[in-house]
């Protein structure tokens, strides 16, 4: 770490235990005049890494200053600042990364390694500069749930599929320093992070500071009920983050989540994300950090903390932190963090003013949303989106009105059974968002134990599936004496991974498919994760709800949503007499006393003892510590990038855009994985087509996010989701287009092909909220690819709109009020997007002008802002994006 400038002689000494440390004081007269002691929690820890890091250059004292300053307009950060608003170098103090986001990052660093040797410069210096650790936890696929051997037969698929992925990062974690790898089987990063990984303060040569994080996974923000700040990138920005270059950012606005009572008797974590998932979607925070604050906070436990934190982008926020305080010291123990470090982090919490009592002044917000803990009553969200909450009681009428026609039913699995619109397909209990808290997992092991003293089991047709986040689940579990009645229902262990939460759920039980798809059924997935976007669970699954652990055994019981589970009984037990849901409810005291008497510290040192060990399967994998990779010409996993071929020391010159045509129109809530799926490759695909070629059987295609590392398949699989419609080819669904001016249709990525040929630049359409969902950076690098210059949209999702910057795309968003529809925009006009000039320069300019020409001639023009948001963002597009330009750096230093 370089020494800080300190022009506000903010460095102080902090005694703790024995330990003499250095850290940086908020406390000076100096920034106590500015207003540092009103500041949120969250923006107390962005001034404190600028007075850190100041360098004069990346980092000033007008910076710190305005920082400092940030409670005299709280309303004005961000973009309400307009023309005042003022960029920051953020550096984060480590990075996190999962697998199918980490691999094409770490492809991206060592064909960095190839492209510096090709302009001379020293290989070396591609190297982390911070630390960097990769969870393998998205490759598991549930190809076999419900039998004792599931979870052991899924690994053993596993490890066939992705040997040569793995193989890679063996060689990376061998070659990058402080790089890495927590091997498959150990848990989702997310959890891993929480229960071992985050440090909440760091020491580093005598000097105590915050524990920051970038993760290259928009659910990165789980950590921030820990009071860590952090927040999910694309793996672009992580890259630059993990080469030195600090994070540019706007001083964001912070909305204050005032929190009341506490939740009554029945009322699940879950039910509460959801509730505050709707409530901050309605109110609207896209950009915005949030933070915890009132006396509903000591009410909530830290996992309750981390499950409301983990769904931070399904909110549109960029991070909700909680802060830092009795509770989070308790849960470091709780879960087997030593001593000393428990001593350091309440220790410097309370020195540097961020440990938080229940008697602490309120700090100063751009805004407060208030929610009384007490007014959350059982709730599910979807059919389609996580912030669509309903209650339980609504969940039959969500699912009809998104129907919207009568039931169907057919013969279904059994002869004695009927398969019918709204039956319950997949019932998993999945995702980091709940299995890192004990009590739902306790709680459905309790209902899953009082069916089946009932006499209930689950329907037939019901893939039922337990993955947990982490390895401790399954040893408290077996204490409390709940795992065999949850094996007894069908939730044997399946996986430690994200499994059924981004898709990877497998095939659906035999003989359910091909009755969905011969009577176009419109089955349902209930599940404990995140995310419930069409088409995401599994092709065949029109309707997702997300739920809580033991709401999910009771669907799974019950095998269908079209019922009133607080009203219909779940069936009929062994004595003959009907069996409701609050017959097999657990009390939050039955519960409590479980959790108590089931969990130790031990269980979590002991398995994180080996965190970075691996089973004997991950030991016996070879791996050299070679500089550069030795590329395989015929590999299908991995690739050499090629966004630096042809580099020269000079960036080119910015200029307009001429004779677009639009690759796709799309309407509002277009997600990455609409724009790069992670799921399933069909034969019938650009893709599928693409691996037949090279010899690998459908059978053996994986999925699209476990071939991140192969450019050539992530580009064909740019805008391939079945469930996209792309409005320039009107009455279809999937990745196809029609090419102007021929009027063919064909897919996307044919289309862009024949573009590239005719050197035709593209651009997209789309409305708002474009880009929402995970932090993928392949919807960015393949749309770069495809050889779109441009997306025209109502409104971005944060990470995204980035990633279109690093990645050298203009992000164009339509003023306000204004769309494709109100400029009568309908895909086959020909476009021009004009002064861009000022980009050379480095300048943000704030609109510029398109051109539409109409099929018929006419000419209509029209401004939008151009949303590249700060210099240093124009600097990266000047260059054709980040990592062209810190190559260009490292090459030159």
């Amino acid at each position: 770490m370089t020494d800080s400038l300190d022009s506000f002689h903010s460095r102080a000494s902090l005694r703790v235990g024995t330990r003499d440390l250095t850290y940086y004081s908020l406390r000076t007269p100096r920034l106590l005049d500015l207003g540092a002691d009103r500041l949120p929690f969250s923006v107390k820890v962005l001034l404190e890494n600028l007075l850190r890091h100041e360098d004069g250059v990346k980092v000033s004292a007008a910076d710190i200053e305005a920082v400092a300053r940030w409670s005299e307009t709280p309303d004005r950060h961000g973009e309400a600042a307009g023309d005042d608003a003022h960029e920051i170098a953020f550096t984060p103090e480590r990075v996190l990364m999962q697998d199918f986001t980490g691999v094409p990052a770490v492809v991206d660093l060592a064909s960095l390694r190839d492209a510096i040797i090709a302009l001379g410069g020293d290989p070396a210096k591609i190297n982390p500069l911070v630390p960097v650790e990769l969870v393998i936890d998205h490759s598991i696929i549930l190809e076999r749930t419900g039998t004792p051997e599931s979870y052991e037969e899924n690994v053993t698929v596993e490890y066939q599929r992705n040997l040569e992925r793995y193989t890679f990062l063996k060689w990376a974690q061998n070659s990058f320093s402080q790089f890495r790898v927590v091997p498959p089987g150990m848990g989702i990063c997310h959890q891993v992070n929480l229960e071992h990984l985050a440090r909440v303060v760091f020491e580093h040569d005598g000097v105590a500071y915050p524990d920051t994080v970038v993760g290259t996974d928009s659910h990165t923000t789980m950590v921030n009920g820990l009071g860590v700040l952090g927040w999910g990138v694309g793996g672009i920005e992580a890259e630059a983050a993990m080469l030195g270059q600090p994070t540019s950012m706007l001083i964001p606005p912070v909305v204050g989540l005032r929190l009341s009572g506490s939740p009554r008797e029945g009322v699940t974590a879950t039910d509460v994300v959801l509730t505050i998932t709707q409530l901050l979607r309605q109110r609207g925070v896209v950009g915005k950090f949030v933070e915890a604050f009132g006396p509903g906070v000591s009410s909530l436990s830290l996992e309750t903390r981390a499950t409301i934190a983990n769904m931070t982008p399904e909110f549109g926020a960029t991070c909700t932190i909680f802060p830092i305080d009795r509770v989070t010291v308790d849960y470091l123990a709780f879960t087997g963090r030593p001593s000393d470090q428990l001593e350091l982090v309440e220790a410097y919490a309370k020195a540097q003013g961020f440990w938080h009592t229940a008697d602490a002044p309120e700090p100063t917000f751009s805004d407060v949303v208030e929610l009384d803990l007490s007014t959350v009553g059982p709730s599910m969200a979807g059919p389609k989106r996580p912030q669509d909450r309903v209650e339980l009681a609504g969940v039959r009428d969500a699912f009809h009105a998104a129907l919207g026609r009568e039931v169907k039913e057919v013969a279904g699995v059994e002869a004695a059974e009927t398969l019918r619109d709204g039956a319950v397909t997949v019932a998993a209990i999945t995702s980091c968002t709940n299995t890192s808290n004990p009590s739902v997992l306790v709680a459905a092991g309790l209902v899953a134990k009082k069916a089946r003293e009932k006499g209930l089991t689950t329907k037939p047709w019901v893939k039922t599936s337990l993955a947990p986040g982490s390895r401790v689940v399954m040893d408290y579990l077996e204490r409390a004496g709940l795992v065999d009645s949850l094996d007894a229902l069908g939730f044997y262990l399946a996986g430690y991974g994200c499994t059924t939460c981004i898709g990877n759920t497998g095939p659906l039980l035999e003989g359910v498919s091909d009755a969905v798809n011969e009577h176009d059924l419109s089955v349902v997935s209930v599940l404990s994760g995140n995310r419930n976007f069409e088409g995401r669970i599994h092709p065949d699954v029109k309707q997702n709800f997300l739920a809580s652990p033991p709401l999910v055994v009771a669907f799974a019981l019950a095998g269908t949503v079209d019922i009133d589970l607080t009203r219909d009984p779940l069936g009929t037990g062994s004595d003959g007499e009907p069996v409701y849901l609050a017959d097999i409810w657990p009390s939050d005291q039955d519960v409590a006393e479980a959790v108590r008497a089931s969990i130790t510290p031990e269980m979590f040192t002991a398995r994180y003892s080996s965190a970075f060990s691996g089973d004997e399967r991950w030991r016996e994998i070879p791996a050299t510590d070679a500089q550069t990779y030795d590329w395989e010409p015929a590999s299908t996993y991995v690739k050499r990038a090629p966004f630096f071929d042809g580099m020269t020391m000079e960036p080119g010159t910015v200029s307009d855009v001429h004779g677009a045509r639009v690759l796709a129109k799309l309407a509002d809530s277009v997600t990455t994985d609409h724009i790069s799926p992670a799921g399933n490759i069909r034969a019938t695909t650009p893709a599928g087509k693409y691996l037949i070629d090279g010899g690998v059987t459908p059978h053996d295609f994986n999925s699209y996010g476990a071939r991140r590392g192969n450019y050539e398949i992530m580009v064909r699989g740019t805008f391939a989701n079945i469930r996209l419609r792309n409005q320039v080819a009107p009455g279809t669904e999937g990745g196809v287009t029609v090419k102007f001016p021929e009027g063919q249709p064909m897919s996307i990525f044919d289309a862009a092909m024949a573009y590239a040929r005719e050197d035709t630049p593209l651009v997209i359409l789309a409305g708002k909220e474009y880009g929402s969902g995970s932090s993928r950076d392949w919807a960015a690098k393949g749309t770069k690819l495809l050889g779109v210059s441009a997306v025209l949209a109502e409104s971005f999702e944060r990470i995204h709109r980035s990633n279109l910057v690093g990645m050298g795309v203009l992000p164009l968003q339509f003023l306000p009020g204004e769309s494709a529809l109100s400029h009568e925009l309908d895909g086959t006009e020909v476009f021009d997007v004009t002064g861009l000039d000022a980009l050379n320069r480095g300048e943000v300019v704030p609109r510029v002008l398109v051109r539409a020409t109409r099929s018929s001639g006419e000419v209509h023009e029209f401004e939008v802002r151009l949303r590249i948001d700060t210099p240093t963002e124009a600097e990266y597009y000047r260059h054709g994006g980040v990592l062209n330009f810190v190559l260009r750096q490292l090459a030159r230093a």
